[in-house]
Formats: structure tokens, sequence, C-alpha cells
């Protein structure tokens, strides 16, 4: 029996949307952690032309309502470099929508 098989892997450079989504998601997590270091951060990132969702569950004591939630977004958008609507996603002008709810008490 041969043990053949394929590996393959992907590797982004910055400005993917796969690198935006990391950091949108590490900001909340950075957030999350900086107003309470016992926070629990199940927090996902999507990104598509001018659209970006984040959802997951939180256990944390954190005060972060969904309009520092929405700010962060755009925050880190900003700081990547997309503010300009020619890119077709743009910090000031792309939908943000926001699902985060707590976690399941079994689970926090």
């Amino acid at each position: 029996m041969t043990n053949n098989f394929l590996f393959t892997s992907e590797s982004v450079t910055e400005g993917h949307p796969d690198k935006i989504c990391d950091n949108i998601s590490d900001a909340f997590l950075d957030e999350f952690l900086r107003q309470d270091p016992d926070s629990r951060v199940a927090v996902e990132t999507m990104v598509t032309t001018d659209f970006v969702a984040v959802a997951g569950e939180v256990t944390s004591k954190a005060d972060f309502d969904k309009k520092a939630q929405e700010e962060l977004v755009r925050k880190t958008i900003r700081e990547i470099g997309y503010n300009n609507k020619d890119l077709m996603f743009d910090t000031e002008s792309c939908e943000v929508t926001l699902r985060l709810h707590s976690q399941s008490p079994d689970i926090s």
C-alpha cells in the first residue's frame, strides 16, 4: 500500500481578505482582554466588497457596546489602508454587521 498524498497550503500577503479578517478578529480579542483579562472570546470575521461581518460568542465583563465595536472595525480597516472608495472597500462606507452574543453557560 502506498502512502501518497498531496499537501497544499495557502500563503496570503498584506491586504488579502484573510489578513483583514485576522486583524479585525485580533482587535476584538485585544479589546476584550484589555478591559477584562479573564474574557473568553470566540470571534470570526468575514469580509467581501464593502461589507464586514463579525460574529461569535463572548464571556466577558468588558464594556464594549455595538457602537464601540463598529468603530473598532472601521479603525482597524483604516489602519490597514482601506480608506479609498476606488478600492471597493472603504472604511467609511462599508456595511458592518455585528453578531456577538454571550457564550453558553455550558462552555463559559
